[in-house]
This record gives C-alpha cells, sequence and structure tokens, in this order.
C-alpha cells in the first residue's frame, strides 16, 4: 500500500528563479503547463514563492469578449480565450491559465481570472 504525508495547501509554490534578472512581484510565471504570480521579487538563483490558486486581474491580450467562465489561456503577454496562436503551420499553443471570473469586452484591456491551480 502506498502512503502519503500531508505537505502544505498548495495555494503558494516554492519556485526558484533561474533567469539572470529578478522577476518582479506580481508577474505571471509559466511552470510547465500552468501558470504561477510571484508574490514578492524573486532575484536570480534565489527561491521565492508563486501562488497558484485564487483570482487575480490580469491584462487581456486577446480582442474577443470573454464571457464568465470562459476557460483563458497564457499567450506570454496575457489573457486571451484562444489556445494557440493560430498559425496554420505549427501554431504554437498557449497555457491555460484558468478561467474568466468575469465577462470582459471585446474592448477590455484587463480581466478577472481564477487560476487554474
Amino acid at each position: 500500500m502506498a502512503t502519503a504525508a500531508y505537505w502544505q495547501r498548495g495555494e503558494a509554490l516554492d519556485y526558484t528563479n533561474s533567469d539572470e534578472t529578478t522577476i518582479p512581484v506580481n508577474t505571471i510565471v509559466a511552470i510547465g503547463s500552468r501558470i504561477g504570480i510571484t508574490g514578492a521579487p524573486i532575484a536570480p538563483s534565489e527561491t521565492g514563492v508563486l501562488h497558484v490558486g485564487g483570482v487575480w486581474e490580469m491584462p487581456k491580450t486577446g480582442a474577443a469578449a470573454i464571457s464568465m467562465g470562459t476557460v483563458v489561456y497564457f499567450d506570454g503577454t496575457g489573457i486571451t480565450d484562444a489556445s494557440n496562436d493560430g498559425a496554420q503551420t505549427d501554431p504554437v499553443s498557449y497555457i491555460e491559465a484558468g478561467y474568466a471570473a468575469e465577462t470582459a469586452a471585446a474592448s477590455a484591456t484587463k480581466i478577472l481570472v481564477k487560476l487554474r491551480g
């Protein structure tokens, strides 16, 4: 029989900055097929906190209106409802961020997102 030991709630995870520059607070960071938000600046080679739960206001880069509850994606700059860049040959897939926690008009520049975690 396999056993497990409780470790933490999992709303925030330790993250080591492997870049050569400091990651500012509230930066969206891709972690595999998920995203997290830095809780404080993380200096190069240092370990800090990435929030992986909750609702966050993020830049909206998609041009379409997004209804509350729609699955949304991080395109490297902000949030869109498109799952990829739309290229006909070798489209680049985006990371699923979570779902829209509000309806955002096509002209909106910000959107509330419930992180997927």
